[in-house]
């Protein structure tokens, strides 16, 4: 589903997604502000998947010839060295599996070899707001593993900020499987999974699978 499309069905439009953290940020005080709360964002693997040439997939979105619920996924970056304020040009790199649980750009994945595939990986550059968006599908899952995105922020420069990994409510993701073109339940949880932390569960996951889904995460960075 391409961008006009996704938007035209989706119960909320890219300018209300960008809207939740720009207004989050514009109207938070100085006075309300806590040290203690502005902390970077727990780190995570990059797993066994990562984006092998990120500077080579600029693009919003990400869906290649995937199928599957629409999710638009935006991040909003801040620096923890600047009391938590939007970093601006941050290098946004993501990736994620397919609604079967295979990943691009690899061999060996449950439905056969995608090493020549590009498919639900892109790179953004954070904007004034710190925001940067991917349209996308829901990720499906693969035995041992919670649902999640990969996600790894970079400097201007491209030096290495954070590698983390965001998850999400069970409830929503058994919502998704339940539909054609995905495997049913998970057989792992953010309980059980291991690796994802608590800490890195979205913000916020609206929508249905009728319009769509919007992910909302907060990612704190030291630069």
């Amino acid at each position: 589903m391409d961008r006009k499309k996704f938007l035209k069905n989706s119960a909320i439009g890219l300018s209300t997604i960008i809207a939740i953290p720009t207004l989050m940020t514009s109207c938070r005080k100085e006075d309300d502000f806590d040290p203690a709360a502005c902390a970077e964002s727990a780190e995570e693997t990059a797993g066994p998947f990562p984006i092998k040439t990120p500077a080579d997939y600029v693009r919003e979105n990400i869906i290649g010839d995937r199928t599957g619920i629409p999710l638009m996924i935006t991040f909003n970056i801040q620096n923890t060295n600047d009391n938590c304020n939007p970093l601006e040009g941050a290098l946004v790199d993501i990736w994620h599996c397919d609604a079967q649980g295979n990943y691009s750009q690899y061999d060996g994945q449950l439905d056969g070899n995608f090493t020549s595939e590009n498919f639900l990986r892109g790179r953004q550059t954070s904007d004034s707001n710190g925001n940067a968006s991917f349209i996308s599908i829901f990720p499906g899952w693969y035995p041992g593993r919670t649902p999640h995105i990969h996600v790894e922020i970079k400097s201007s420069t491209g030096s290495s900020l954070l590698i983390t990994q965001v998850s999400w409510s069970e409830d929503i993701s058994n919502t998704v499987y339940a539909e054609t073109g995905y495997n049913g339940n998970a057989d792992t949880n953010n309980s059980n999974d291991g690796i994802v932390s608590n800490a890195n569960l979205a913000d916020t996951l609206t929508g249905n699978t009728s319009d769509g889904y919007a992910l909302v995460k907060t990612i704190k960075v030291s630069l």
